[in-house]
Protein backbone atom coordinates (compact mmCIF):
# COMPACT_ATOMS: atom_id res chain seq x y z
CA UNK A 1 0.00 0.00 0.00
CA UNK A 2 1.47 3.55 -1.03
CA UNK A 3 0.80 6.79 0.69
CA UNK A 4 -0.56 9.36 -2.15
CA UNK A 5 -2.28 11.75 -0.22
CA UNK A 6 -1.78 15.55 -0.36
CA UNK A 7 -0.79 16.96 2.88
CA UNK A 8 -3.37 19.22 3.79
CA UNK A 9 -2.31 22.53 3.37
CA UNK A 10 -3.67 25.19 6.02
CA UNK A 11 -6.34 27.65 4.86
CA UNK A 12 -9.54 30.23 5.74
CA UNK A 13 -13.21 29.25 6.02
CA UNK A 14 -14.30 28.66 2.40
CA UNK A 15 -17.08 31.69 3.38
CA UNK A 16 -13.81 34.21 3.95
CA UNK A 17 -13.57 34.02 -0.18
CA UNK A 18 -11.41 31.52 -1.44
CA UNK A 19 -9.24 33.40 -5.14
CA UNK A 20 -10.91 30.38 -6.79
CA UNK A 21 -14.33 31.86 -6.49
CA UNK A 22 -13.58 34.37 -8.82
CA UNK A 23 -13.53 35.80 -11.85
CA UNK A 24 -10.89 37.31 -14.50
CA UNK A 25 -13.37 40.14 -14.73
CA UNK A 26 -13.16 40.00 -10.60
CA UNK A 27 -9.36 39.79 -10.83
CA UNK A 28 -8.55 42.51 -13.32
CA UNK A 29 -10.52 44.87 -11.58
CA UNK A 30 -8.68 44.41 -8.33
CA UNK A 31 -5.11 44.11 -10.02
CA UNK A 32 -6.21 47.04 -11.90
CA UNK A 33 -7.12 48.94 -8.58
CA UNK A 34 -3.73 47.87 -7.20
CA UNK A 35 -1.30 49.38 -10.39
CA UNK A 36 -0.33 46.15 -11.20
CA UNK A 37 -0.69 45.23 -15.30
CA UNK A 38 -3.40 43.22 -17.10
CA UNK A 39 -0.94 40.32 -17.80
CA UNK A 40 0.00 39.20 -14.10
CA UNK A 41 -3.80 38.18 -14.27
CA UNK A 42 -2.75 35.72 -16.99
CA UNK A 43 0.01 34.45 -14.58
CA UNK A 44 -2.42 34.48 -12.08
CA UNK A 45 -4.61 32.32 -13.39
CA UNK A 46 -1.91 29.74 -15.12
CA UNK A 47 -0.56 29.33 -11.55
CA UNK A 48 -4.22 28.47 -10.41
CA UNK A 49 -5.67 26.26 -13.34
CA UNK A 50 -2.60 24.95 -15.60
CA UNK A 51 0.02 24.21 -12.79
CA UNK A 52 -2.64 23.74 -10.25
CA UNK A 53 -0.93 25.08 -7.42
CA UNK A 54 -2.24 25.41 -4.16
CA UNK A 55 0.32 28.31 -2.56
CA UNK A 56 1.19 31.52 -3.35
CA UNK A 57 5.09 30.84 -2.47
CA UNK A 58 4.91 28.52 -5.57
CA UNK A 59 3.80 31.58 -7.81
CA UNK A 60 7.01 32.33 -8.63
CA UNK A 61 6.92 34.60 -11.32
CA UNK A 62 4.84 37.03 -9.42
CA UNK A 63 6.68 40.46 -7.51
CA UNK A 64 6.11 39.47 -3.74
CA UNK A 65 4.80 42.62 -3.28
CA UNK A 66 1.42 41.32 -5.20
CA UNK A 67 1.46 37.23 -3.38
CA UNK A 68 1.40 39.10 -0.18
CA UNK A 69 -1.69 41.51 -1.51
CA UNK A 70 -2.97 38.09 -2.59
CA UNK A 71 -2.72 36.57 0.31
CA UNK A 72 -3.90 38.89 2.30
CA UNK A 73 -7.45 39.37 0.17
CA UNK A 74 -7.79 35.68 -0.45
CA UNK A 75 -7.48 32.39 1.00
CA UNK A 76 -6.03 29.58 -1.51
CA UNK A 77 -7.23 26.39 0.03
CA UNK A 78 -7.34 22.79 -1.54
CA UNK A 79 -8.80 19.48 -0.66
CA UNK A 80 -7.31 17.17 1.21
CA UNK A 81 -7.43 13.23 -0.13
CA UNK A 82 -8.67 11.35 2.71
CA UNK A 83 -8.52 7.81 0.89
CA UNK A 84 -8.41 6.33 -2.48
CA UNK A 85 -10.13 3.29 -3.78
CA UNK A 86 -9.01 1.68 -7.27
CA UNK A 87 -11.36 -1.08 -8.45
CA UNK A 88 -10.57 -3.67 -11.06
CA UNK A 89 -11.46 -1.66 -14.31
CA UNK A 90 -9.20 1.10 -13.02
CA UNK A 91 -12.44 3.44 -11.79
CA UNK A 92 -11.09 5.21 -8.67
CA UNK A 93 -13.07 7.03 -5.95
CA UNK A 94 -11.78 10.07 -3.83
CA UNK A 95 -12.66 10.83 -0.75
CA UNK A 96 -11.96 14.59 0.38
CA UNK A 97 -11.88 16.47 3.13
CA UNK A 98 -12.86 20.01 3.27
CA UNK A 99 -11.38 22.67 6.01
CA UNK A 100 -14.64 22.00 8.39
CA UNK A 101 -13.80 18.73 8.67
CA UNK A 102 -16.64 17.60 6.33
CA UNK A 103 -16.20 15.07 3.53
CA UNK A 104 -17.20 14.74 0.18
CA UNK A 105 -16.33 11.60 -2.79
CA UNK A 106 -15.09 12.48 -6.65
CA UNK A 107 -15.12 9.41 -8.75
CA UNK A 108 -13.03 8.98 -11.98
CA UNK A 109 -13.91 6.79 -14.61
CA UNK A 110 -11.54 5.88 -17.33
CA UNK A 111 -11.53 6.38 -20.88
CA UNK A 112 -13.85 4.12 -22.33
CA UNK A 113 -17.04 4.63 -25.20
CA UNK A 114 -18.59 8.10 -23.76
CA UNK A 115 -21.76 8.12 -21.33
CA UNK A 116 -22.96 11.23 -21.90
CA UNK A 117 -21.17 12.79 -25.36
CA UNK A 118 -20.65 11.77 -28.75
CA UNK A 119 -16.83 10.77 -28.85
CA UNK A 120 -14.78 8.83 -26.62
CA UNK A 121 -13.76 10.34 -23.62
CA UNK A 122 -10.38 10.25 -21.72
CA UNK A 123 -11.21 10.57 -18.30
CA UNK A 124 -15.06 11.60 -16.70
CA UNK A 125 -15.42 12.60 -13.57
CA UNK A 126 -18.16 12.02 -11.42
CA UNK A 127 -17.92 15.27 -8.96
CA UNK A 128 -19.98 16.34 -5.37
CA UNK A 129 -21.64 19.66 -4.70
CA UNK A 130 -23.21 19.10 -1.38
CA UNK A 131 -22.34 17.62 2.11
CA UNK A 132 -25.06 15.43 2.20
CA UNK A 133 -28.12 15.62 0.72
CA UNK A 134 -31.85 16.40 1.54
CA UNK A 135 -33.81 14.73 -1.07
CA UNK A 136 -33.37 11.53 0.78
CA UNK A 137 -33.98 9.40 -2.19
CA UNK A 138 -34.54 6.41 -0.28
CA UNK A 139 -31.67 4.17 -1.99
CA UNK A 140 -29.15 6.32 -1.92
CA UNK A 141 -26.45 6.52 1.05
CA UNK A 142 -25.86 10.46 0.05
CA UNK A 143 -28.25 11.40 2.12
CA UNK A 144 -28.78 9.04 5.19
CA UNK A 145 -26.73 11.44 7.30
CA UNK A 146 -29.02 14.56 6.02
CA UNK A 147 -27.69 17.61 4.63
CA UNK A 148 -24.85 20.09 5.72
CA UNK A 149 -23.73 22.43 3.35
CA UNK A 150 -23.40 23.76 0.17
CA UNK A 151 -20.06 23.38 -1.50
CA UNK A 152 -18.50 26.65 -2.24
CA UNK A 153 -17.34 27.11 -6.23
CA UNK A 154 -14.17 26.41 -5.59
CA UNK A 155 -14.34 23.00 -3.58
CA UNK A 156 -16.71 22.28 -6.66
CA UNK A 157 -13.86 22.84 -8.79
CA UNK A 158 -11.41 21.97 -6.49
CA UNK A 159 -12.33 18.37 -7.06
CA UNK A 160 -10.95 18.53 -10.66
CA UNK A 161 -7.48 20.17 -9.73
CA UNK A 162 -7.43 17.68 -6.73
CA UNK A 163 -7.43 14.75 -8.72
CA UNK A 164 -5.14 16.02 -11.15
CA UNK A 165 -2.45 16.95 -8.68
CA UNK A 166 -2.75 13.41 -7.62
CA UNK A 167 -2.29 12.15 -11.56
CA UNK A 168 0.98 14.51 -11.52
CA UNK A 169 2.37 13.15 -8.54
CA UNK A 170 2.15 9.27 -9.20
CA UNK A 171 3.54 10.35 -12.77
CA UNK A 172 6.48 12.11 -10.97
CA UNK A 173 6.97 8.88 -8.67
CA UNK A 174 6.58 6.49 -11.80
CA UNK A 175 9.59 8.65 -13.29
CA UNK A 176 7.91 10.69 -15.64
CA UNK A 177 8.22 14.40 -16.68
CA UNK A 178 5.86 16.61 -14.62
CA UNK A 179 3.24 17.81 -17.42
CA UNK A 180 1.21 20.72 -16.47
CA UNK A 181 -1.11 19.45 -18.88
CA UNK A 182 -2.27 22.93 -20.86
CA UNK A 183 -5.70 23.43 -21.69
CA UNK A 184 -7.48 20.95 -23.95
CA UNK A 185 -4.99 18.15 -22.19
CA UNK A 186 -6.33 18.08 -19.20
CA UNK A 187 -6.49 14.38 -17.71
CA UNK A 188 -10.12 15.45 -17.15
CA UNK A 189 -12.13 16.27 -19.87
CA UNK A 190 -15.56 14.87 -19.49
CA UNK A 191 -17.60 15.96 -15.79
CA UNK A 192 -20.52 14.50 -14.67
CA UNK A 193 -22.55 16.64 -12.04
CA UNK A 194 -23.88 13.94 -10.07
CA UNK A 195 -21.91 13.08 -6.95
CA UNK A 196 -23.28 13.85 -3.09
CA UNK A 197 -25.80 15.96 -3.40
CA UNK A 198 -28.31 17.46 -5.11
CA UNK A 199 -26.68 20.22 -8.07
CA UNK A 200 -28.98 22.11 -8.91
CA UNK A 201 -30.15 22.69 -5.00
CA UNK A 202 -26.91 25.11 -5.21
CA UNK A 203 -27.56 26.35 -8.24
CA UNK A 204 -25.61 30.03 -7.88
CA UNK A 205 -22.34 27.75 -6.54
CA UNK A 206 -22.98 25.50 -8.88
CA UNK A 207 -23.18 27.92 -11.94
CA UNK A 208 -19.92 29.78 -11.22
CA UNK A 209 -17.66 26.33 -10.26
CA UNK A 210 -18.79 25.32 -14.19
CA UNK A 211 -18.05 28.36 -15.62
CA UNK A 212 -14.45 28.62 -14.12
CA UNK A 213 -14.28 25.05 -15.08
CA UNK A 214 -15.49 25.97 -19.04
CA UNK A 215 -13.71 29.17 -19.40
CA UNK A 216 -10.78 29.51 -22.02
CA UNK A 217 -8.82 31.15 -18.68
CA UNK A 218 -9.75 28.75 -16.60
CA UNK A 219 -9.92 24.49 -16.89
CA UNK A 220 -11.33 24.66 -20.33
CA UNK A 221 -13.59 22.05 -20.25
CA UNK A 222 -15.88 22.24 -23.45
CA UNK A 223 -19.55 22.89 -21.97
CA UNK A 224 -20.96 20.02 -24.01
CA UNK A 225 -18.50 18.11 -21.84
CA UNK A 226 -20.21 18.66 -18.67
CA UNK A 227 -23.61 17.13 -17.82
CA UNK A 228 -25.62 18.15 -15.04
CA UNK A 229 -27.51 15.53 -12.89
CA UNK A 230 -30.91 16.73 -11.47
CA UNK A 231 -33.62 14.52 -9.44
CA UNK A 232 -36.08 16.40 -10.94
CA UNK A 233 -36.21 20.30 -9.97
CA UNK A 234 -38.32 21.21 -12.27
CA UNK A 235 -37.86 25.09 -11.91
CA UNK A 236 -34.41 24.96 -11.82
CA UNK A 237 -34.28 23.18 -14.60
CA UNK A 238 -36.15 25.63 -16.23
CA UNK A 239 -33.18 28.31 -15.22
CA UNK A 240 -30.90 26.27 -16.40
CA UNK A 241 -32.95 26.35 -20.04
CA UNK A 242 -32.08 29.93 -19.93
CA UNK A 243 -28.16 29.77 -19.68
CA UNK A 244 -26.10 30.96 -22.39
CA UNK A 245 -23.74 27.72 -22.07
CA UNK A 246 -24.49 24.27 -24.02
CA UNK A 247 -24.43 22.50 -20.52
CA UNK A 248 -26.38 18.83 -21.11
CA UNK A 249 -28.68 17.54 -18.49
CA UNK A 250 -29.27 14.12 -16.78
CA UNK A 251 -32.58 13.70 -14.93
CA UNK A 252 -32.60 10.91 -12.21
CA UNK A 253 -35.16 9.51 -12.91
CA UNK A 254 -35.34 6.10 -11.59
CA UNK A 255 -39.08 5.34 -12.46
CA UNK A 256 -41.29 6.58 -15.41
CA UNK A 257 -44.43 6.28 -12.85
CA UNK A 258 -45.36 8.79 -10.32
CA UNK A 259 -46.56 5.11 -8.04
CA UNK A 260 -42.67 4.18 -8.50
CA UNK A 261 -41.12 7.85 -8.06
CA UNK A 262 -43.38 8.25 -4.89
CA UNK A 263 -41.96 4.99 -3.24
CA UNK A 264 -38.45 5.82 -4.21
CA UNK A 265 -38.02 9.55 -4.34
CA UNK A 266 -39.52 12.20 -1.88
CA UNK A 267 -39.18 15.16 -4.65
CA UNK A 268 -41.79 14.00 -7.13
CA UNK A 269 -44.32 14.63 -4.64
CA UNK A 270 -43.24 18.37 -4.88
CA UNK A 271 -42.40 17.94 -8.53
CA UNK A 272 -44.10 14.88 -10.21
CA UNK A 273 -43.66 13.88 -13.55
CA UNK A 274 -45.78 15.92 -15.38
CA UNK A 275 -44.01 18.89 -13.91
CA UNK A 276 -40.91 17.52 -14.47
CA UNK A 277 -41.59 16.43 -18.20
CA UNK A 278 -43.08 19.80 -19.06
CA UNK A 279 -39.22 21.34 -17.73
CA UNK A 280 -37.43 19.01 -19.41
CA UNK A 281 -39.17 19.73 -22.76
CA UNK A 282 -38.84 22.85 -22.07
CA UNK A 283 -35.38 22.40 -21.75
CA UNK A 284 -35.47 20.75 -25.30
CA UNK A 285 -36.93 23.38 -26.47
CA UNK A 286 -34.34 26.08 -25.69
CA UNK A 287 -31.26 23.85 -26.19
CA UNK A 288 -32.16 21.59 -28.61
CA UNK A 289 -29.95 18.84 -27.13
CA UNK A 290 -30.88 15.17 -26.38
CA UNK A 291 -31.04 14.90 -22.52
CA UNK A 292 -30.18 11.50 -20.75
CA UNK A 293 -32.43 9.12 -18.05
CA UNK A 294 -30.59 8.07 -15.58
CA UNK A 295 -32.57 4.79 -14.82
CA UNK A 296 -30.85 3.17 -11.37
CA UNK A 297 -32.11 -0.50 -11.22
CA UNK A 298 -33.77 -2.22 -8.60
CA UNK A 299 -34.81 -5.16 -7.97
CA UNK A 300 -38.47 -5.93 -7.51
CA UNK A 301 -39.16 -2.18 -7.57
CA UNK A 302 -38.48 -1.32 -11.47
CA UNK A 303 -36.90 -3.57 -13.08
CA UNK A 304 -40.06 -5.45 -14.33
CA UNK A 305 -41.21 -5.82 -18.12
CA UNK A 306 -44.19 -3.27 -16.60
CA UNK A 307 -41.97 -0.73 -16.66
CA UNK A 308 -40.71 -0.86 -19.92
CA UNK A 309 -43.38 0.55 -21.76
CA UNK A 310 -43.96 3.81 -19.25
CA UNK A 311 -40.03 4.56 -19.93
CA UNK A 312 -39.81 3.91 -23.67
CA UNK A 313 -42.91 6.34 -23.96
CA UNK A 314 -41.58 8.87 -21.41
CA UNK A 315 -37.95 8.71 -23.57
CA UNK A 316 -39.45 9.26 -26.59
CA UNK A 317 -41.17 12.15 -25.75
CA UNK A 318 -38.18 13.99 -24.57
CA UNK A 319 -36.34 12.45 -27.01
CA UNK A 320 -33.81 11.09 -24.29
CA UNK A 321 -31.35 8.40 -24.14
CA UNK A 322 -31.95 5.94 -21.34
CA UNK A 323 -28.91 5.13 -19.24
CA UNK A 324 -29.50 1.71 -16.87
CA UNK A 325 -27.07 1.41 -14.24
CA UNK A 326 -27.66 -1.68 -11.83
CA UNK A 327 -27.53 -0.70 -8.32
CA UNK A 328 -24.92 -0.87 -6.20
CA UNK A 329 -25.92 -1.92 -2.90
CA UNK A 330 -25.29 0.11 0.10
CA UNK A 331 -25.08 -1.26 3.79
CA UNK A 332 -27.86 -0.75 6.18
CA UNK A 333 -30.25 -0.01 3.07
CA UNK A 334 -32.75 -3.38 1.87
CA UNK A 335 -32.44 -2.59 -1.59
CA UNK A 336 -30.62 -5.35 -3.80
CA UNK A 337 -29.32 -5.17 -7.18
CA UNK A 338 -31.28 -7.53 -9.48
CA UNK A 339 -29.63 -10.47 -11.50
CA UNK A 340 -27.37 -10.04 -14.41
CA UNK A 341 -29.74 -11.68 -17.04
CA UNK A 342 -32.58 -9.45 -15.40
CA UNK A 343 -30.64 -6.29 -16.38
CA UNK A 344 -30.11 -7.60 -19.76
CA UNK A 345 -33.56 -8.53 -20.73
CA UNK A 346 -34.90 -5.27 -19.57
CA UNK A 347 -32.04 -3.49 -21.59
CA UNK A 348 -33.22 -5.53 -24.72
CA UNK A 349 -37.26 -4.60 -24.25
CA UNK A 350 -36.41 -1.17 -24.37
CA UNK A 351 -34.56 -1.24 -27.27
CA UNK A 352 -36.68 -3.24 -29.48
CA UNK A 353 -38.81 -0.30 -28.15
CA UNK A 354 -36.59 1.87 -30.31
CA UNK A 355 -35.05 3.89 -27.50
CA UNK A 356 -31.30 4.51 -27.44
CA UNK A 357 -29.97 2.65 -24.34
CA UNK A 358 -27.09 1.61 -22.57
CA UNK A 359 -26.54 -0.67 -19.62
CA UNK A 360 -23.73 -0.44 -17.25
CA UNK A 361 -22.89 -2.96 -15.08
CA UNK A 362 -18.94 -2.92 -14.47
CA UNK A 363 -17.62 0.60 -13.48
CA UNK A 364 -17.02 1.17 -9.67
CA UNK A 365 -18.91 -1.76 -8.57
CA UNK A 366 -16.56 -3.56 -6.71
CA UNK A 367 -15.32 -0.38 -5.33
CA UNK A 368 -18.63 1.14 -3.43
CA UNK A 369 -18.69 3.75 -6.03
CA UNK A 370 -22.49 4.67 -5.56
CA UNK A 371 -22.53 8.02 -3.92
CA UNK A 372 -21.82 8.60 -0.73
CA UNK A 373 -20.56 5.11 0.77
CA UNK A 374 -16.96 5.80 1.00
CA UNK A 375 -17.87 8.69 2.92
CA UNK A 376 -20.42 6.70 5.12
CA UNK A 377 -17.73 4.08 5.85
CA UNK A 378 -14.91 6.60 6.54
CA UNK A 379 -17.34 8.80 8.75
CA UNK A 380 -18.75 5.80 11.25
CA UNK A 381 -15.61 3.73 12.02
CA UNK A 382 -15.94 1.81 15.36
CA UNK A 383 -14.25 3.61 18.55
CA UNK A 384 -11.40 1.08 17.51
CA UNK A 385 -10.91 2.33 14.46
CA UNK A 386 -9.41 6.05 14.36
CA UNK A 387 -8.21 7.45 10.93
CA UNK A 388 -4.60 7.62 11.77
CA UNK A 389 -3.84 8.69 8.37
CA UNK A 390 -5.11 9.11 4.98
CA UNK A 391 -4.73 6.00 2.94
CA UNK A 392 -4.68 4.96 -0.71
CA UNK A 393 -6.19 0.99 -1.58
CA UNK A 394 -6.74 -0.50 -4.35
CA UNK A 395 -9.02 -3.22 -4.60
CA UNK A 396 -7.07 -6.71 -5.66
Amino acid sequence: MTDTTEAPHPQKPADSGDIRDETRTTLAQQFADWKEPDYRVDQLLEWLYARRVDSWAAMSNLPSRLRSLLAGRWSLGSLELVRKQGSRDSTQKFLWRLHDGSMVESVLIPANPALYGEAADRHTLCVSTQVGCAYGCRFCASGLDGWKRNLAPWEIAGQILGIERWHAREAMAGGESPNHRPHGTRLVNNLVIMGMGEPLANYDHLMRALRTLNAPWGMGIGARKITISTSGLAPRIRQLAEEPEQFRLAISLHGATDAVRDQIMPVNRKFPLAQLTEACLHYLERKGKMSTLEYILLDGVNDSPAEVKPLADLARRLHAKVNLIPYNAVEGLPWKRPEESRCKRFADALSHTGVTCTLRLEKGHDIDAACGQLRLKTERPSATEPLARPTSETTP
